[in-house]
């Protein structure tokens, strides 16, 4: 049973765009095999005409689940037994509806017109030459152009399909593609300003335990502060949701700034942000403040949140060592996500690093009120 079902997936294979669609109209093939009973055959003519009976259903399943040249092969074959058996057997004109139908399924209409035609032609040729009623032959010629353009136009519209599925497969790979990459930059903006804050306060707490135990208590308990407030942050994150808005993201940059030592010159205008608006300049913020605190080695750092306009500016600027190096991933996600809303990211290094965020308030929803 196993190698006959093996055999049976050979000739016509499960993952066949057409399915079981061929296999309906097999039924109509027997009368191709009784036609030898009714002109009173031999042994000899029954045998010889049930072998191509089944070497045409063999041909007809290759039509339908193979591909070029095979298919093609198949379809000519089918034509040609057509116009062989026509004069020995009545049945076999069912042949060139079969031609056709497999025939016409294919996008290319000029080759559905050559293998219609072709079959036509088998037909018109023995209507004349057998003398075959105009009922008879008109009816089946007819019958042959309706269904060989027909599975034309079904292959039109399966290709249609299968388009709009690939394109829907592309559009659903780069969406994952593109929310991986955004979790990714989320991560490393959270995880990121936490863990360096988390670092300040530690190396500061070793520093004062000996000398100033009570406030390294309290540098530690910062710490344990920043922590819990780190995991919130990622599950909000994970949850789809982001921290506590532009203006908690301001008293935090101050508060990581002056841990590290560094002068804050902080000012902040009441500025018209849409809840995405604000996320985005938040998480820019927190990026910028991060890498200020890492690599500036700067002593002062100043920051400015201001509207001109339709036009919202927020600068931060330090007065570190600055440096031409080319952008690392917190840049590169910064830009990424401003470019997304309609904003931009300048960079300046020529006296310490200065960023200036411009992002249009047109979408704007909600003043922010520090």
């Amino acid at each position: 049973m196993n190698t006959l079902k093996k055999i049976w997936w050979k000739l016509y294979p499960s993952e066949d765009m057409h399915r079981w669609m061929p296999l309906i109209w097999l039924p109509f093939m027997v009368w191709f095999f009784v036609d030898p009973y009714w002109k009173h055959y031999g042994p000899l003519g029954w045998t010889i005409n049930t072998f191509f009976g089944v070497l045409f259903i063999l041909l007809y399943l290759q039509a339908f689940s193979r591909r070029d040249p095979y298919k093609l092969a198949s379809i000519l074959a089918m034509t040609a037994m057509a116009a062989v058996f026509l004069p020995l057997n009545d049945g076999a004109i069912g042949f060139l509806i079969y031609a056709a139908a497999a025939g016409g399924f294919h996008p290319n209409l000029r080759r559905v017109i050559l293998l219609i035609g072709l079959d036509v032609a088998v037909l018109v040729f023995y209507a004349h030459r057998l003398h075959f009623p105009i009922t008879y032959w008109g009816s089946m010629l007819l019958f042959t152009i309706l269904v060989g353009f027909g599975n034309h136009y079904g292959a039109l519209s399966h290709c249609a399909a299968e388009k709009l599925r690939v394109a829907n497969d592309e559009i659903e790979h780069l969406a994952k593609v593109a929310e991986r990459e955004r979790i990714a930059r989320d991560l490393h903006d959270l995880l990121g300003h936490t863990l360096s804050l988390i670092t300040l306060k530690a190396e500061l707490a070793r520093k004062l335990v000996d000398r100033d135990p009570q406030r390294a208590k309290q540098e530690m308990q910062d710490v344990e502060q920043t922590s819990r407030a780190a995991l919130a942050d990622v599950r909000e994150a994970i949850s789809g949701y982001r921290g506590q808005g532009l203006a908690t993201e301001l008293i935090r940059a101050r508060q990581t700034l002056e841990t590290a030592g560094i002068t804050v010159d902080c000012e902040a205008s009441a500025v018209p942000l849409s809840p995405s608006q604000e996320t985005v300049l938040a998480l820019a913020l927190r990026e910028a403040v991060t890498n200020v605190v890492r690599h500036a080695q700067a002593q002062r750092c100043s920051v400015r949140l201001s509207r001109e306009q339709e036009l919202c500016t927020l600068e931060i600027a330090d007065n570190g060592r600055g440096a031409d190096a080319p952008e690392g991933n917190g840049l590169r996600g910064m830009r990424e996500r401003l470019e997304a809303i309609g904003g931009s990211l300048q960079r300046h290094t020529a006296e310490g690093t200065r960023l200036v965020i411009h992002l249009p308030l047109a979408s704007a929803a909600s003043p922010l009120r520090n």
